[in-house]
Formats: structure tokens, sequence, C-alpha cells
């Protein structure tokens, strides 16, 4: 049974020979692809490499077939339309059906089972609030910071030019330019493709300084000040850690540094490209401070933030007590979850590393409340927002604004085919391959990611409206219900504790988190002052 493919192929070969005498044509075709057939078979037969395949000759291949495509075929013919892998069917539709300006209601009421545990809702007003505008703002910068910038409370995520196409970064940007929100360079560093169209640009600095950096790869602060200095750039973001990977650097190899890479790098061209795991410049909270403080002098009064995977809460604390000793303080803390996504990583680390966005928020917003500097430092968070509640759910959590990565990959085409490290990307969204980029055409995608930021900041302002309130800030724990079991609900402001402004300068501490871990942080150093107890 095992070799019928086999044996059926030697035996149509004098068979179609036959057929030829009759129809020349088509007998002829027919020889060749018993031919090619037989001598693959044969082929597996004798090769001894992959033991299925010298038991199974020609028909193992059907496996490795269906194999090679089976996400596709789960992906749009099997799963459900809430499975999330890692964005369901539903999510992505919404994107697409906003990005192309169709209309987003349901018929029939709700797919979802509202009694499931961890179900969760915001609850409406009696009396909905009326808003003029959609265009909710914030202001990020503090009073160290000579121009503040009026943000969008839903920007572009960091995702850098060599990890996106040159189309995708300019759809991108020109969407932002017309849209009126910013758009995250990604540590890749400020390229020819960002400034093409003007957008505003939050310039996200990585531990490899790309685009400020020396030939060793340390700061440039000249070549700093220099790119500061662009109008077009509004925030500079120092990057930590990111959600999908944080604690682990990356290589771009040799062979993918073209001359656009390196120009925006500043590395050389075809040579490797090494981010390294921690920065250079700092290594102690202290230090970390004066580079704030440091960054936004040399950028002219520019708001300066940076941007994590929360981890050990130690460390966190440790920094907010440098900040608090220092006064050089962040403008901006851009907190990334672990749902977050990239190019390529380690599946130790995409799956078991780092907080999640829910509980990285809220350990940053409760120490900033605790110490008093909640006020001046805008929370931004990322991770896996794809709809306008997904921005409420984590305002009422504490953040100030979202920042959007893959929802807006979809925006501009991205299917989730997570081919994204191959360069081998079906939409020429993360290729770098122009024959595979030319067929994301910029004039058509920018209208799509402008139309996705202003469709989903309407259903925004609707829902906020709906709880009879007048900005995404006015969303409090109070408003953001959650299913705990099959008989009881409770709000996000009893399900989970809170700091009460000022109550980190107190002996006694309610939260177990900070009663445990806020006395072993220290300024001096990101390591905890005395041993941990299990």
């Amino acid at each position: 049974m095992r070799f019928i493919p086999l044996a059926l192929c030697l035996c149509l070969i004098p068979v179609a020979g036959l057929f030829t005498i009759y129809q020349p044509f088509w007998g002829g075709v027919l020889v060749a692809l018993a031919a090619c057939a037989s001598a693959i078979g044969v082929y597996d037969f004798t090769q001894n490499k992959s033991a299925v395949l010298k038991n199974y000759p020609l028909s193992a291949r059907l496996r490795f077939l269906f194999e090679h495509f089976r996400p596709e075929i789960r992906q749009y013919f099997l799963e459900s339309d809430h499975e999330e892998t890692p964005f369901s069917r539903e999510q992505r539709a919404l994107v697409y059906r906003r990005a192309k300006g169709m209309e987003g209601l349901r018929p029939f009421g709700t797919l979802r089972n509202v009694n499931e545990i961890g179900h969760e809702w915001i609850n409406h007003s009696m009396v909905p609030s009326h808003i003029d505008s959609q265009d909710f703002r914030i202001r990020i910068g503090g009073p160290d910071c000579q121009q503040p910038y009026m943000s969008s409370v839903m920007n572009i995520s960091g995702m850098s030019y060599g990890a996106l196409s040159p189309n995708a970064i300019e759809a991108l940007n020109k969407g932002a330019k017309l849209g009126g929100f910013a758009h995250t360079t990604g540590e890749g560093a400020i390229s020819r493709f960002h400034r093409e169209h003007g957008g505003d640009l939050i310039w996200q600095i990585g531990s490899g300084y790309f685009g400020c950096r020396n030939l060793d790869g340390t700061f440039a602060p000249e070549k700093f000040a220099q790119t500061a200095a662009d109008d077009q750039v509004k925030m500079i973001e120092i990057k930590l850690s990111q959600g999908a990977k944080p604690g682990h650097g990356g290589i771009l190899p040799g062979a993918k540094v073209s001359e656009a890479i390196a120009e925006a790098r500043g590395v050389p061209v075809g040579q490797d490209c090494i981010s390294p795991a921690a920065h250079s410049e700092f290594s102690t909270p202290l230090e970390l401070c004066a580079f704030i403080g440091r960054l936004r002098e040399l950028a002219r009064g520019k708001p300066v933030g940076v941007k994590l995977c929360v981890g050990h809460p130690w460390e966190f604390f440790a920094f907010a007590k440098a900040m608090r000793e220092t006064g050089s303080i962040p403008d901006f803390i851009t907190i990334d979850g672990s749902e977050g996504g990239t190019g390529a990583a380690p599946v130790e680390f995409a799956d078991h590393r780092g907080a999640p966005i829910r509980e990285g928020v809220m350990l940053v917003h409760n120490t900033l409340t605790g110490i008093g500097l909640r006020d001046r430092i805008k929370l931004i968070v990322s991770g896996k927002i794809i709809s306008a509640f997904d921005m409420c759910r984590l305002f009422a959590l504490g953040a100030d604004g979202c920042n959007v990565a893959r929802g807006f990959m979809f925006a501009i085409g991205c299917i989730q085919a997570q081919v994204c490290h191959s360069g081998k990307c079906p939409t020429g969204v993360t290729t770098q391959e122009p024959g595979r980029y030319r067929a994301l055409v910029v004039d058509d995608k920018f209208q799509r990611v402008a139309n996705y930021h202003r469709s989903t900041l309407n259903a925004l302002k609707e829902t906020i409206e709906s709880a009879g309130l007048g900005a995404p800030a006015d969303l409090s724990p109070h408003h953001l219900m959650i299913r705990v079991n099959s008989r009881e609900v409770r709000s996000a402001a009893s399900q989970y504790l809170w700091v009460d402004a000022g109550e980190l300068d107190r002996t006694e501490l309610s939260h177990p988190a900070f009663a445990k871990y806020w006395p072993q942080a220290n300024a001096q150093g990101f390591a905890p002052a005395l041993t941990l107890a299990s």
C-alpha cells in the first residue's frame, strides 16, 4: 500500500506512451508528468534523510504540502470568528471595514457570550453626553519641556524601516499626516521614507542608537541634536524593552543592510547591524534619569519619554525613586504589553516574557500615583489594541493614550500571513523585495490609514458619550465591568488594588506588591537592595 502511488506512476509511463499514437501532444504531456512523478518517487525511495519519504514515496509529499498551507487553511476555513491567533477574523474584519470606509454595523445582536467569565463592558449612562469633536488630544510635556506636543490619543506604534517595507512606511506616514496623528519610527531610526510626506514623528532610540551613533555603536550627541531639531520630530522615545521580546537584543544580517537602511541607521552597508540587549549610556536608574534630561536639553525642550515592557517590579520602583530624587522626569512612559508583536522573536520570549498590558499599566499608574508624579507623566499603552473598546478598557485602568501597530498594518493590507521574518510577505508590508512591496500602492493605502484612525476615534467618541462622560480621561476603573464568575460581576475598581496619592511615602503599604518590593528598590541600582524573600 505504501508504494502504490509510485507504482501507478511507473505503470502510467508506457500507457501514456501508447496514448501518444492517438493524441501526440496530450500523450507527450502525460508521459512527461508521469516520468517526473516517477523520478521524484524513486528519489524519495532511495534518499536517506527523511524516513517518512523513504517509507511513503510521493504520497508523503502531500503531507508536507498540507502542513505548509495548514495556517492558511485553518485561518480561512476552520477557525471561529473569535479565535485569536493572534488576531481573530472579527478583529481583522473590523479594521478592514473601517480602513475602506465601509459601515461597521452588526445585525441580529452580539456574537459574544456575555455570560462568559472574563467578559468585559463599559457601563452606560441614562443621560448620555454630547461631544463636539472626536479629535481627542493630550498635552505631552512637563514643566521642563519647552516644546510640548498636543498628541492624538491614538498613534502608530514603533515599527522600523527594515522590518517594514519602504512603501509601508510611506503609506503609514502619509496617512498620519492626513489624519493629524503621530508615527513612531521604531528603533531603526528616521529613514528617507519617513520624511517623504512630512507626518509627525516620534523618534524611537534603542540600544543601538541608530541615527545618532558613533562608529563603535556609542551615543553621538551631536548627531542626535541635529536630527532632533527637525520640525517633523515631535517627541523622543528611549526604548528600554518591547513586549514581544523584552530583555532580548537583535541583529539585522549584513545581507539585509541596504544603502537606505545604512543611511537611516548610520551603519556600514552590508555589515551586520546589532542591537544590544542593554543600553551603553546608562546602567543605573540615576543614570537613566540623567540621560532623559540630557536628551531633552539636546532636543531643545522637546518631550522625552521611555518605552518598556514591565518586568521586575523593583526595577521600575527604582526608576521611580530616581525620578523623585533627581527631578529629571520623563514626559511620557510607553508601556508595551507582552501581547505586543514583532517580525521575529524567540518563542520563549514571545510566549513567556514580560507583563501583559493590563498588569503593566496598572503597576506604572499605581507607582506614579503613589509618589505624586502621575499628573506630570502621560502614560501611553500598546499591545494588541484594535478597537475603541480596547482603548476604553486601558483608559479605565490608567492610560492616557494608545499606540497601535498591527491594526495599522491591517489597514494597509496585512492579512496575518505570519511570515514577517521571511521577507516573503504576500502583501508587501514586511518585505524588502521590490517585486513584492511595489504591490502596496502608497496613494491608495495612506487613505486607509487615515480612515481607520478616524473611524476608531469616532467609535471612541460614541462610547464616551454613551457613558455620559466628556473625554477619555474621564473613564475610571468604576466604568469597566468584568464578569468574574457565573453569578458575579465586579468593576475594575473593586476587582484590583489601587494605590492612593502619596501612599508610597507611608510606612505601611496596603498593596502587597508594593509592600514587598518598594522597600527593596534603590535609585542607585536596578538590583534589589536586599535578597528578596520567596
